[in-house]
């Protein structure tokens, strides 16, 4: 790391620890030349979410797109946007746990349809209803017949 001050690239680690959002690992650094000390912070190199369209297309992952989708299928339930949040923070956590970088929307809708089920029943079939395209009642019945076997 080069020292602001005098340019040189010679520092050591004074203290570590982790930035107050939990994002990166804020370091402060003291410059072997000259004494200075500075502040740098270490992030993780985050490659973009990548959407594997059911056609074939690729999209970025679009995180306000899905919270959209999960708004529209829990209206008048009440369910705090915060386990909406929680929900999507644990499947991006996941992908990128296990150095994911592209994902199928199949796969992607099946991780929230999982994790929905669990917050509420009624949300995760109007989420179902939309994401598997039903097509007439027939559909939506066996749907809801699943459910209650589950």
């Amino acid at each position: 790391m080069r020292c602001p001050k005098c340019g040189c690239e010679e520092s050591k680690v004074v203290d570590s620890r982790p930035s107050e959002s939990n994002d990166a690992i804020r370091r402060r650094r003291e410059c072997m030349n000259c004494g200075f000390r500075f502040t740098t912070y270490e992030r993780r190199e985050e490659m973009p979410l990548i959407v594997i369209k059911r056609d074939g297309s690729r999209e970025t992952f679009d995180r306000q797109k899905l919270m959209r989708g999960l708004v529209a299928a829990t209206v008048k339930r009440d369910i705090p946007l915060s386990s909406l949040e929680s929900l999507i923070d644990g499947i991006v956590s996941d992908l990128r746990d296990g150095g994911i970088t592209e994902v199928r929307s199949k796969d992607l809708g099946e991780m929230v349809l999982h994790r929905l089920l669990v917050i509420d029943k009624v949300a995760y079939v109007r989420f179902a209803s939309v994401y598997r395209d039903f097509k007439d009642v027939d559909e939506f019945h066996e749907e809801l017949r699943r459910l209650a076997n589950d």
